[in-house]
Parts: C-alpha cells; structure tokens; sequence
C-alpha cells in the first residue's frame, strides 16, 4: 500500500510539474525527438550560446534580489497612488508593466507587477476590469520589452548571435514599439471608465544599502548584456554577492526558462542538420521572414521560434519584429501569455472561458494591426 501511495504521490507531483512549466516540458520532447533522428555527438557542444544563457541567468538573479527587497513593489505603489481613477489608475498599471518588461524582462515584470494589479483591482472593488488589466499587462510586457535587448529572452538571443549594433536593434524595434504604445493607451482609454479610486494599505520602506547594491549588479548585468563585460566575470562576481546578501534569489530564478533555451539549443540545431528542414524553411523564409516567424510563434512560441529559424536565414531585422510582434495571438504565442493565464487563473477560477475570449480578441487584433503595418512599411 505504500509504495501504491508513493507512486500516486510521484505522478500528482509531475502532472504539477507538467502544469507549471509547460514550455520547458514541450521543449524537453523536441530535443529528444530529434536526438533519435541526430545521434548525439560532438556538434551538439556549438548548439548551446553560453553568453545568452549567462546574461539571462544574471539579470533573473539580480531582478530577483530586488524583488525581494519590495523595489519594484514600491515604486509602483506610488506612482498608482498619484492617480484618483480607475482608467488612470489602470493605464499605470499597464504603463509600469510596459516599462518594467524593458529593463527587468518581460516575464519578471508579469511576475512583479500581475499581483500588484490584483491588490489595486481588489481593494478599490474594480474586480471587474481584472481581465481586461491582466490583457492589457500581458500585452505590454510583450511588446514592451521588445525595445530592448534584455526585454524579451529571444531578443537576447538574436542580439547576441546576430552581433546587431544596439543602435540599430533599437532602430529596428523603434515603429512597431511607438504603434504598441498607441493601441494600448487607446483601449485603456476606450474601455476603462473614468471614475474614482482609492488604494488602501500600509506603506513599505526601501531598504536603501541593498538597493545600492542590487543597482550595482544589475548594471553589471546590463554591462554584460552590452557586451562592456566579459560574461565569464558576471558569472562569477552576481552568484557570488548574492550567495551572501541574498541567497533565496539564487534559487528564485526562473531555471526552467533556461532549460526551456538549453533544450531548445538543442532541438534547433538538430533540426539544423536535416536536409528536408533545411530546405522547407529557406524557401518559407525567404517568401517573408516577418510573416513566417509570425506565424511560427502562434505555433511554437517566440523563444523556440527565434532560436530555430535564426539558423535558416540572416534576415535578422525582419525575424527580430516577427518574433516580437508574434508574441501576440494565441495563448501559447509567449511565455508571458501563459505566466498571465495561470496568475489570472489563481484568481478568477470561475472565469477561464471569459478570459480566453477577450485574450483572443484583443490579442489577435494587436497581432493583426502590427503585422499589417510592419509588412507595409519593409
């Protein structure tokens, strides 16, 4: 009886498993798929871009070090509280979401922010605007941190396997990020009422010394991302400082995104080396990057979709905005989209079916509006 007992413990224990981390599951199949198709062997070491995996390995630790001291918390909490009204209120939330995805990523800004929009919606009795504000933070974490090289993961990546000047990354990202701006100031302004609001709760002090020194390591991290900083320094200098000013924030790092890029790697490259692949996808590439790698993320996600289809073309311009704008869509079109659903979820068990609706609709509306612009104007 007990081992029947143990067995049942251990398979509700990896259908959670399963459950949290869905991407990095279905990742971990593709790479193992396509191993039986490409035996492992030695090329599989150039699969793996250590810097991107370092670089994304220390911004998470050190964003986690700040969120642990409340930084991102209070901020928020006092630029909402300069505001009197639901939509105001509303649009900061979805402004500081906006802006936190492109110097924290966009998945950490969901993380830090998503609850601070459930304290503000819950406390002023404007539950009914959860939805539509969890949409609206999802959609500006994952067109917000497309500015940035550090704002999205797939970025990262294109960034540093590309070499693009930052310059012209941001250049690049420039239009479709001032259109995101609009068309999410435009539906807060449209669908959230003007009326009053007031936020309740006990106001928290900063920690002054370890904002400092979390400032620092997060400018090294940056420096890094930068290319100012060998990575190799990073490694060592963040993990170290942190295993003593804050080691929960070493183990609060989101390593199943990291897995998820790691057995993508691998995935990636073996596709790489099948002929049939190769060929099927430099002839979709080249009809259009944009709209393929749009298409694929709806499918795959835009992290897999970035690091697989960056080994088919050099059109890096074109599939940095697709793998952006394609973040849109589906629900499963972004990591961010599925942090949001579960966060919503955890919330509003009662409401899946409302939620997946208005998800769509804004979603696809947004992915079909850039889409459209961005094939105009390139």
């Amino acid at each position: 009886m007990k081992a029947i007992s143990f067995g049942k413990d251990l398979i509700q224990k990896g259908i959670g498993f399963v459950r949290r981390n869905p991407v990095m599951c279905i990742a971990f199949l593709a790479a193992a798929i396509t191993s039986l198709i490409v035996p492992p062997d030695k090329e599989y070491l150039g699969y793996f871009d250590v810097k991107t995996l370092t670089c994304l390995f220390c911004v998470l630790a050190v964003v986690c070090a700040l969120k642990n001291i409340d930084f991102f918390y209070i901020l928020a909490r006092r630029i909402v509280i300069l505001f009197g009204n639901a939509r105001l209120c509303i649009l900061a939330l979805v402004y500081i979401t906006f802006i936190g995805s492109m110097l924290i990523a966009n998945d950490m800004a969901l993380l830090t922010f998503l609850p601070l929009g459930y304290f503000v919606l819950s406390t002023t009795n404007q539950k009914r605007y959860m939805a539509f504000t969890f949409i609206m933070q999802n959609i500006a974490a994952n067109l917000g941190g497309m500015l940035t090289p550090f704002g999205n993961p797939q970025n990262l990546y294109l960034y540093t396997k590309f070499q693009i000047p930052t310059g012209e990354f941001m250049s690049i990202m420039a239009l479709p990020f001032v259109l995101a701006i609009a068309l999410i100031t435009v539906c807060c302004i449209v669908f959230v009422a003007s009326e009053p609001m007031h936020l309740e709760g006990t106001p928290i002090a900063l920690n002054a010394p370890r904002v400092l020194l979390y400032a620092i390591l997060f400018a090294l991290s940056i420096a890094i991302v930068f290319r100012g900083v060998p990575y190799g320094i990073g490694l060592i200098v963040i993990p170290a400082v942190l295993f003593f000013a804050d080691r929960k924030a070493l183990k609060m790092v989101d390593y199943p995104l990291l897995f998820t890029f790691a057995f993508f790697f691998v995935f990636s490259g073996n596709m790489a080396r099948m002929e049939a692949v190769r060929s099927l996808f430099s002839f979709l590439l080249g009809k259009s990057t944009l709209l393929f790698s749009v298409a694929s993320c709806q499918v795959i996600s835009n992290v897999p979709s970035a690091i697989l289809l960056s080994r088919f073309t050099e059109n890096y311009a074109d599939l940095l905005i697709g793998v952006n704008i394609g973040g849109a869509g589906t629900l499963i079109a972004s990591l961010a989209s599925l942090i949001t659903f579960r966060e919503y979820v955890k919330h509003e068990p009662k409401k899946i079916g409302y939620y997946v609706k208005m998800f769509s609709i804004f979603n696809f509306a947004f992915l079909i509006l850039l889409t459209a612009v961005m094939l105009f104007v390139r």
